[in-house]
């Protein structure tokens, strides 16, 4: 059974999330009279219900926790001041200080999702009948946490994104993998049979990474003949992603509203395994 806090901002989360969001400043009313303004922790809350439930905006009023024009509204706002990804970004500073982000194994993949209403950074499912969706390119750790993420047309092929999802880590995670590799670390990066091109090979070597590139048929041997499997962590990590709803349908034309929403599942999980991983 769900608890709560499976759709709430906890108290703990909620003292790391605050000083995070950007000032109020009331305007004056020509009347002098104001409608007193909605606590950002319970429109936080109700965006986080959008996000984890799936739910449209316009049934979040039912909830009781907050108006979805309220909600929506301040959610704009925040996308256009870049919280999410600040979010995200302070996550990944709280992972490294508390356990460490570990980029002896790295490993990459891309999912498909429908995209209804199409948009930018959609295009031709060629897994669905060409109808419109959306591909999200994902960078993880040895252990899963998310570190790099991209959005893209479900027609563009995962090499394609190879280039743009290895530059996307926010700073916190950039600057644990500089030091990673100054103390001297190596650096895998699990790939499979889709990214098997010389191209694909040389930018991963610009990066400082060694590719590792293998079918899943050799992958299955490897394994049976007692070799440790990684790049499985990223196909979880995307299983973590879809638990969040919101985030299995893209309805959302803009996106930057769509990878506002992604930033913030990716910080709640890196919190979350922060805490109790």
């Amino acid at each position: 059974m769900a608890t709560t806090q499976e759709f709430t901002i906890s108290d703990t989360l909620w003292m790391r999330l605050s000083p995070l969001l950007p000032g109020h400043t009331p305007r004056p009313h020509p009347l002098g009279r104001h409608r007193q303004r909605i606590p950002d922790r319970q429109v936080l809350n109700g965006i986080f219900f959008v996000l984890r439930t799936g739910c449209q905006w316009k049934a979040l009023g039912a909830t009781g926790i907050c108006s979805s024009s309220t909600a929506h509204s301040r959610f704009q706002q925040w996308v256009e001041a870049g919280v999410f990804a600040r979010l995200w970004n302070e996550a990944l500073q709280d992972y490294e200080d508390l356990i460490g982000l570990d980029f002896d194994w790295m490993a990459l993949d891309g999912s498909l999702h429908k995209a209804p209403l199409g948009g930018e950074k959609t295009g031709p499912n060629p897994t669905d009948r060409a109808k419109g969706g959306g591909k999200r390119s994902l960078l993880t750790e040895a252990r899963g946490i998310p570190v790099g993420l991209v959005l893209e047309g479900a027609n563009r092929h995962d090499m394609k994104l190879t280039e743009s999802t290895l530059s996307s880590l926010p700073p916190a995670a950039e600057t644990a993998r500089q030091a990673h590799l100054a103390a001297g670390g190596e650096q895998g990066l699990c790939l499979d049979a889709g990214y098997d091109y010389t191209q694909v090979r040389e930018i991963v070597a610009a990066h400082g990474y060694t590719a590792h590139i293998r079918p899943r048929g050799e992958e299955a041997q490897a394994k049976k003949a007692g070799q440790q499997a990684r790049r499985w962590v990223v196909e979880r990590t995307h299983c973590w992603l879809n638990r969040f709803r919101h985030l299995l349908i893209r309805w959302a034309k803009k996106p930057d509203n769509y990878l506002a929403m992604l930033h913030f599942a990716c910080a709640r999980i890196t919190w979350y395994n922060c805490l109790f991983g």
